[in-house]
């Protein structure tokens, strides 16, 4: 089966989130490993500070993680109409390792997830354009939840089959 990652660009209700849809993919028979972004506490990026640290110690390990995935699902909450600064930082830092910014997200499946504060729409279309932009294939689907809409289960394994290949 397949062997996935999971991105949380958040704690508390996203990183729920998160387990709940683990607990589908490991009854599908899929492998989850989940990657705790804030756990990295990588200094926010600029050129100056790339110049003089190089690379950051985590980073080799974390591209490690996120290359071994066949597909990712990244749960982010809502933050000023878009996603975490966590994501965007992370995202600038991996996209520096190696000559080729787009190579670890080139041709990847990756679907999106939010548990938000608010409807969740302005977040999604955040990291569709951004993922879109890196190249990777992003699920037309995706799973919006808040404390008023819970997670659907038919939208969670039809997201967990796209990303998959699983029945249609």
């Amino acid at each position: 089966m397949a062997a996935l990652v999971f991105i949380l660009a958040s704690d508390g209700s996203n990183a729920a989130l998160a387990k709940e849809v683990e607990g589908y993919a490991v009854k599908m028979g899929h492998s989850v490993t989940t990657v705790h972004l804030n756990a990295y506490d990588f200094p926010m990026y600029t050129v100056a500070l790339e110049r003089e640290t190089g690379l950051l110690e985590g980073l080799a390990s974390l591209s490690e993680t996120l290359s071994k995935g066949d597909s990712w699902m990244v749960f982010a909450p809502e933050y000023n109409g878009s996603y975490p600064p966590v994501l965007n930082n992370a995202i600038a830092w991996l996209s520096r390792d190696g000559d080729d910014f787009r190579q670890l997200f080139r041709d990847r499946k990756v679907a999106l997830a939010t548990h938000s504060g608010g409807g969740g729409a302005h977040v999604i279309m955040a990291m569709r354009m951004q993922f879109s932009y890196l190249g990777s294939n992003v699920v037309g689907r995706s799973l919006t939840v808040n404390k008023k809409k819970p997670a659907n289960p038919d939208t969670i394994v039809a997201i967990l089959n796209s990303l998959t290949g699983g029945p249609i």
